[in-house]
């Protein structure tokens, strides 16, 4: 049989075709608009064009999108002040104490930075979990008897936000919730809500040095919930909490089998009651 095939217009007035050659395919809109179907000669029916569901222009953000607000950066970014020069600025709208020469980098950091760099071995992209030689040091460091870790056991992310982005969107799905502690970083709150997890807030009290408010807390906790931050060192209040304090914490979680996600950040800058 010859190897045709034949480009078949349905308008509901009949049916026209023309016949194309050596499998090439022919372009157009068919003079009227109306759907295009691709037939071979041996009756299998194709579609060869589709009808588009956009008639013009009108590109608009995803819900996700719209769903997205960090309240620091509306403050922050639309800050417009002009310190007075007599005195020195204390900005406290910022985390990173490393900005204002606080804390400055080790230079043995910093001379091991330059040795990767002149050693043209690092210019690639990176396995995306981390280089294993770096998991393995991280893993060295916070392993224990009672926690032994691997490298297969860490991920690195590019800061601390896409960890938290990363660890949100592996527990939750759209529909369940969090327990977020109140005050806290707000970044938790503006990635749950794009990714339709609902936040319910726990009270931290200060009254008891911003610890958990335990009973509030578990009270919270439904069928819905998927996980708990707990953020020790506090941000924004600072706070550390003791042992026996976190033991409670636990606790509650182990009674209603919630995984926590802890926020330890800050860790190495304070010593744990």
């Amino acid at each position: 049989m010859e190897n045709k095939s034949y480009l078949v217009q349905m308008n509901g007035k009949g049916v026209h075709n023309k016949s194309i050659e050596n499998g090439k395919s022919l372009s157009g809109n068919g003079g009227n608009g109306k759907d295009l179907h691709h037939v071979s000669v041996r009756g299998a029916l194709y579609h060869s064009k589709a009808k588009s569901r956009r008639q013009r222009w009108d590109v608009r953000p995803s819900e996700m999108a719209n769903n997205t607000l960090n309240p620091i950066r509306a403050i922050v970014d639309g800050m417009k002040l002009t310190p007075n020069p007599e005195k020195p600025m204390i900005a406290l709208s910022i985390g990173d104490p490393t900005v204002f020469g606080n804390l400055p980098t080790d230079g043995a950091v910093l001379q091991a930075m330059k040795d990767a760099i002149d050693s043209q071995k690092y210019n690639g992209y990176a396995p995306s979990v981390g280089y294993l030689k770096s998991r393995q040091a991280v893993a060295n460091f916070y392993s224990c008897p009672e926690a032994p870790l691997e490298a297969e056991d860490v991920i690195l992310t590019s800061g601390c936000s896409q960890a938290i982005d990363l660890a949100i969107s592996v527990l939750c799905n759209p529909g369940e919730n969090i327990l977020v502690p109140c005050p806290g970083f707000s970044l938790y709150k503006t990635l749950a809500v794009s990714m339709g997890i609902d936040v319910k807030l726990y009270n931290l009290l200060p009254e008891k040095s911003w610890e958990v408010d335990l009973l509030q807390m578990e009270s919270l906790i439904d069928e819905r919930t998927s996980c708990m931050i707990v953020t020790n060192p506090s941000n924004p209040c600072g706070s550390v909490f003791s042992k026996e304090h976190l033991q409670k914490i636990i606790k509650v979680a182990s009674r209603h089998c919630l995984p926590i996600l802890a926020d330890e950040i800050y860790s190495d800058m304070v010593s744990v009651r």
